[in-house]
């Protein structure tokens, strides 16, 4: 890490959003208790972008440098930076007192930044079972590492540091790895081929074929030409080993449901497997912020919510596998086994059916050419990032498209929310109205439909209807966000098991009265539905985690009464 004495004079990053908390004496004191201080000359570099950060550390005396990036991938310059024209690396400087890292340390990613010391000082390394132990026991400490460490990502997810991926915004590919680097919370920038000279100058200077499109590279100089999303999970150290061929309880679906599920199972004592297609937190994870859950009266993102879940999943030793499809459920003579799109099959003696819901797609005219360009399912920082001050459509009546509309407003010039309802009151929470009304750049059009969209190589407008007048009006977007319900995603489960008209599962005793099925467990015996994918939940939140704690009880005594022993 050159270039110390340069900054030898350079300030102290200041701490205006919480992110830089500074650590105090008596804290210092407990965690000198279980780590090891240690001189560090000027330059000395702590950790380097790309690999994984295998201590915690704190200053303790001098001052080091966390730096956005590091060094260029083979084949040229600096190709793991922005060019002119990108968000230039960011720089924090820390001293005495304060610690580095982000929510990756304690989730095993590898590092985003190089972290040198600027002087001669002396750092406390703390090794991370102890810190993963602190953080999930001791509150003291614990909540202000963790909220700090949350605060960093989204702060890095804002500024679109990390990952850089290199392709066409217009390519099904590249919106593909977009989708899954938001999906998993991975702070990331597109280099668009079509419109930013940086990442021209990228592919010249690597050497890259148009085959090799859409590129990701990993912080550091580790290159991955065209990956599939299990590459870039397994690079980022995001996809857990394979998991055993038998467990007690299969959860599928990682949303909060299942995430309540698997914490409540694995605290009780149950060995358990937690899967999903893509990443934890579902649906809720892509919220901006959730004002209703009870506890948290100024909100909480669902981002947060799910990484706090995430680390209750690993402290009380479930095994995540994600991402991971699944593909079937069989359940012969009593026996279950679900198999995966890679081949794996795990034998559980309960399953937990948590697999949530897929979003509808609109049936405007002409919207299928932009489908993978420009229609969103979320807005979250990374899509208010790429939107930028142009203004954006939101469809959608309820309370997701007015989370949207809201969020976006912020830094949007516009957002235009499309209602086919005659008013808000229907399907949205009194808080979110008040909000959207009362937003200055924000329009709502009632008993309104999008129709058609317009655009050469990218969406550039949308057709508005009136339902009642028949009229219409051109909106000028190059986002639409879309936000009009769900189908349950239990395709997976085959026919053989009983569902109502609309596809979701039924639970308890409803079509069979008399029968000994528990609340929440389907025709299959011992397999159980919570949250969005069982007919009659409540499509909240707070329910979906209510069922998901709820459910291990009724688990419990099938195992008592008749699962299948390991």
């Amino acid at each position: 890490m050159g270039g110390a004495g340069s900054t030898s004079l350079a300030a102290e990053t200041p701490d205006t959003l919480g992110a830089f908390p500074r650590l105090t004496p008596l804290q210092l004191q407990t965690l000198s208790g279980v780590g090891t201080t240690a001189p560090v000359s000027e330059g000395q570099v702590l950790a380097r972008a790309g690999e994984p950060l295998g201590s915690f550390f704190v200053v303790i005396a001098g001052r080091v440098m966390v730096h956005d990036g590091e060094p260029s991938p083979p084949g040229g310059q600096d190709a793991g930076r922005d060019e002119p024209g990108g968000a230039g690396a960011q720089v924090e400087i820390h001293g005495p007192g304060r610690f580095v890292g982000d929510i990756g340390l304690l989730e095993g990613q590898p590092s985003f930044s190089t972290i040198a010391a600027l002087e001669r000082g002396e750092v406390l390394e703390v090794p991370l079972a102890q810190l993963e132990r602190i953080v999930t026991g001791d509150p003291l400490i614990g909540d202000v590492i963790l909220r700090a460490y949350l605060i960093r990502r989204s702060m890095a997810i804002g500024y679109g540091s990390g990952l850089r991926i290199i392709g066409s915004r217009f390519s099904p590919d590249t919106r593909r790895l977009l989708d899954f680097a938001a999906r998993n919370r991975v702070p990331h920038r597109l280099l668009d081929l079509d419109h930013d000279p940086a990442a021209e100058a990228i592919v010249r200077r690597i050497g890259l074929d148009v085959t090799d499109v859409p590129v990701v590279i990993v912080a550091g100089s580790r290159i991955l030409r065209n990956p599939s999303i299990v590459e870039v999970s397994d690079a980022l150290a995001l996809r857990r080993s394979r998991p055993p061929a038998t467990t007690d309880v299969l959860v599928v679906g990682a949303g909060p449901a299942g995430l309540a599920a698997t914490v409540y199972a694995a605290s009780d004592g149950l060995s358990v497997v937690l899967s999903d297609a893509v990443a934890t937190g579902g649906q809720a994870a892509r919220s901006a912020r959730i004002e209703n859950y009870l506890g948290f009266p100024s909100g909480i993102s669902g981002a947060e919510l799910a990484e706090r879940a995430n680390l209750q999943v690993a402290k009380f030793g479930a095994t995540l596998f994600a991402p991971s499809t699944a593909q079937d459920l069989s359940f012969e003579e009593g026996a279950l086994e679900v198999r995966f799109s890679d081949g794996t099959s795990v034998s559980p003696r309960a399953v937990v059916v948590a697999s949530g819901m897929e979003y509808n797609r609109l049936s405007a005219e002409n919207l299928d050419r932009f489908e993978y360009t420009s229609v969103y399912y979320a807005a979250t920082i990374n899509e208010a990032r790429e939107c930028g001050t142009e203004p954006v459509v939101v469809v959608g009546g309820g309370n997701s498209a007015g989370q949207a509309a809201v969020f976006l407003a912020g830094t949007a010039s516009h957002v235009h929310l499309i209602v086919r309802g005659t008013d808000l009151n229907a399907s949205m929470s009194r808080y979110l109205i008040v909000q959207v009304e009362s937003h200055p750049r924000i329009s709502v059009h009632l008993q309104s439909v999008v129709v058609q969209a317009n655009g050469t190589a990218q969406l550039e407008s949308v057709i508005v209807e009136h339902l009642t007048s028949g009229a219409r009006e051109e909106v000028a977007t190059a986002f639409l966000f879309v936000f009009v319900g769900a189908t349950p995603a239990t395709s997976w489960l085959g026919s053989g098991i009983e569902r109502d008209e609309r596809g979701y599962l039924i639970t308890g005793t409803r079509s069979t009265p008399g029968s000994r099925r528990q609340p929440l467990e389907t025709s299959v015996p011992g397999v159980f539905a919570v949250g969005d994918a069982r007919s009659g939940s409540v499509k909240r939140i707070s329910a979906a985690i209510g069922e998901g704690a709820s459910v291990i009880k009724m688990v419990h005594d099938h195992l008592e009464t008749g699962g299948c022993r390991l």
